[in-house]
């Protein structure tokens, strides 16, 4: 009747019965349009500089400001014309919104017909730049060129955060994202459109891991969302982010970024709000054709958030006080991901990648919160803090983690990478595992009860794991690792081994076999240049030759 459940996504304190209300007659709903990148917005898509500049740092309430700017003026460039037949999602026009990325004017969802008036010019996201008359009839074939309802259309769209965006047909995760981070492409790789969680305790290194994929992956646009984190942490972010170079083209990697800060002292209704605000933010430049790259630092604080909300509800609490629908709100954020075909005339792709870090309690994997998100994306990326100890990183525990995409990824990997990297990476995975099982027979009887394969077996894998699989985030060549050196890095390795287990079989010792100096050279091939990597095969000659001396 006259009654209505209100949510309010700020502080609530003092408001009591008798107070005036204001009808939205929406749903919290994001603007969407030129301006968004480079933006630093709270999880109901305030921009924090402007609020800053406003009040200072802490944010009062009853503090209203748009999410894009009123007053710039954006040069529209029409690429249609008058008299044009358009519908939803096709592209009107471009705005050249930062050097990096040129911001693509679609037709808003449930608009279509005839372009009666389109002026190229500048114009704020408000005023009009196109009238777009509608058909009276429905029928598709037949448009009706006149007298149909005429929508003015402006640079800036509004869309409700829960409800997912439009497109036209979800295709398979064929294509991997290649991340230049050599555990992740080799071992546990991700497509484009697809869904990763990296769950780790304190210290293990997930905010570096971010902040590597956010600047090597090859997206073309980073949604970057602080989710409930702690504000010194949050603070470091949104200090290095704005200083991170695009390594593509030199440019700072903010002008392709979108960074939601939603900090622990914020209200927890727009701490649950924030990964909507983001998700929405990123399925609209997916839908201009971009490839999306999103990541949520950490969804954990954001079910939490739920959790503190359900109660306040008074609902009926699930598994350790999280709400009984926990597992649908999550799986429900995670399906908001894919490689889509967009809505429009013309044949546009686009895909959103979905990365969830989860800060689980004192790194327990069996947390409801982690429990539930394994059960809905497809790549696992185990962080362990004694990996981290050991100075390892990433500390991706090549062991416990997996990615379901690997057959999917299969032929585009043979057909434009090698055809023998899938076995290559299938090889090395048998020695890791076979270290894993020799370490155990080591501590009980010593190195000594193994045989010379044994031996050579746990040399190979230290290999695999101190020169291929351990990755300095910090230094200039081995920051980043294309597919090709990561191709050859591999190969030579196991190229030692096989040259290796042949000289085993005829009498050589593995301790002869380790003093080797190509060994050297095999390590430092992480630190060949990209132009240089025939450098890397030179060294499979230099093994030949000094196995032969051995003899």
């Amino acid at each position: 009747e006259d009654r209505a459940s209100i949510q309010v996504y700020e502080e609530t304190g003092g408001v009591g019965p008798g107070e005036p209300v204001e009808p939205t007659y929406e749903p919290l709903s994001v603007e969407l349009g030129p301006g968004l990148l480079e933006s630093i917005y709270d999880g109901i898509q305030r921009p924090l500089n402007i609020i800053r500049d406003m009040v200072g740092n802490n944010i009062t309430r009853g503090l209203t400001v748009p999410g894009l700017d009123r007053n710039r003026k954006w040069h529209f460039t029409p690429t249609k014309k008058k008299g044009d037949i358009v519908e939803e999602g096709d592209v009107i026009g471009e705005v050249q919104e930062t050097v990096l990325i040129n911001h693509k004017i679609m037709v808003p969802p449930g608009i279509k017909g005839e372009i009666v008036s389109i002026k190229e010019g500048d114009f704020t996201v408000e005023e009009e730049v196109a009238v777009i008359q509608s058909p009276i009839t429905n029928h598709p074939r037949l448009p009706k060129r006149s007298g149909g309802q005429e929508s003015p259309i402006t640079m800036l769209q509004r869309w409700p955060v829960r409800r997912p965006r439009p497109y036209k047909e979800k295709l398979p995760p064929e294509i991997p994202m290649f991340t230049g981070q050599r555990i992740i492409d080799m071992f546990c790789p991700i497509a484009q459109g697809g869904t990763a969680c990296c769950p780790g305790p304190f210290g293990s290194g997930k905010t570096v891991i971010q902040h590597q994929i956010s600047k090597w992956a090859d997206a073309e646009i980073v949604l970057f969302i602080g989710c409930g984190e702690r504000g010194n942490e949050m603070t470091d972010v949104l200090i290095e982010f704005p200083e991170l170079k695009d390594p593509k083209s030199g440019e700072p990697l903010m002008k392709r970024t979108v960074l939601i800060a939603n900090t622990s002292n914020m209200p927890v209704a727009a701490r649950d709000a924030s990964v909507y605000t983001g998700i929405t933010i990123a399925e609209y430049f997916r839908d201009m054709g971009y490839k999306v790259a999103l990541q949520a630092d950490s969804t954990s604080r954001w079910a939490e958030a739920m959790r503190e909300i359900s109660g306040r509800l008074e609902e009926m609490p699930g598994e350790e006080g999280y709400p009984a629908y926990l597992a649908t709100r999550i799986a429900e954020f995670y399906e908001r991901a894919g490689r889509v075909k967009t809505l429009g005339s013309d044949d546009r792709e686009g895909s959103l990648t979905v990365i969830g870090a989860v800060s689980p309690p004192g790194g327990d994997l069996s947390d409801p919160v982690v429990q539930n998100t394994l059960r809905v994306v497809k790549v696992f990326w185990s962080l362990e803090d004694w990996l981290a100890y050991q100075r390892h990183f990433p500390a991706i525990n090549w062991l416990s983690s997996y990615s379901l995409y690997s057959d999917s990824i299969r032929d585009y990997i043979e057909k434009n990478i090698a055809k023998d990297l899938p076995l290559l990476v299938k090889d090395s995975m048998k020695i890791l595992e076979k270290e894993s099982e020799l370490k155990e027979i080591v501590r009980l009887v010593g190195i000594d009860a193994l045989s010379q394969d044994d031996r050579l077996t746990l040399e190979v894998a230290r290999m695999i794991r101190e020169d291929f699989l351990h990755q300095n985030a910090f230094h200039e060549l081995d920051t980043y690792t294309s597919m090709a050196k990561q191709y050859k890095m591999l190969k030579l390795i196991l190229y030692f081994y096989e040259k290796a287990k042949e000289a085993v079989k005829k009498g050589i010792s593995v301790e002869a076999l380790s003093k080797m100096s190509c060994l050297e050279k095999i390590a430092k091939a992480k630190y060949v240049a990209e132009d240089k990597l025939e450098d890397i095969e030179g060294i499979e000659k230099e093994i030949d030759k000094e196995i032969e001396g051995l003899k």
